[in-house]
């Protein structure tokens, strides 16, 4: 009686510990531009970033045309045959097109660091990462990974991107 209550006790404890070795992780992943660009396309700093990548779109529009405009007159002064008019535009076209190259790299990321600044706003993340952890954890995943800034995701399955899921959370405790 007594080897058979011990055998017993082995074999519950056996099957606990294979049940609980045989638990998956499940894996999730969210798209956090996405989110910010859904969920705060109306607040005032998106909208102040907005602003300011039109102007610096604008502005490079500018330049180019400019630049056009001096390519059509280097073409027109080497129909008339004038090669110094033609080497004062090639230099004005180099000087112009290599300003609009440093302002673009600049401009880029000045924007893209204004970007990263505002999706990493503390009480945006906080609301987000809040949303994000209710959404994962009804839905029984125990890791949620960034899929813009994770280089270790090679491929995952459109079924485990709570993105949309996250959002329309999102939008829904915001009344829109």
């Amino acid at each position: 009686m007594r080897k058979q209550i011990v055998l017993c006790a082995i074999l519950l404890c056996g099957v606990v510990i294979g049940a609980s070795a045989q638990q998956l992780t499940r894996f999730a992943v969210v798209d956090l531009p996405k989110i910010y660009t859904a969920f705060f396309k109306d607040s005032q700093a998106v909208r102040d970033f907005e602003e300011r990548s039109a102007k610096v779109q604008a502005d490079i529009d500018k330049m180019n045309a400019e630049i056009q405009a001096l390519q059509k007159n280097r073409l027109d002064a080497v129909a008339a045959g004038d090669q110094q008019k033609v080497l004062n535009l090639d230099n004005e076209i180099y000087k112009k097109t290599e300003f609009l190259k440093e302002y673009y790299r600049i401009k880029t990321a000045e924007l893209e660091d204004q970007r990263k600044k505002l999706t990493q706003s503390s009480s945006f993340l906080q609301q987000v990462y809040d949303e994000i952890r209710i959404v994962a954890e009804s839905d029984g995943y125990s890791m949620v990974l960034n899929l813009k800034e994770s280089s270790g995701i090679l491929w995952y399955s459109p079924t485990v991107d709570i993105t949309e899921k996250v959002i329309n959370n999102l939008l829904t405790k915001a009344g829109r």
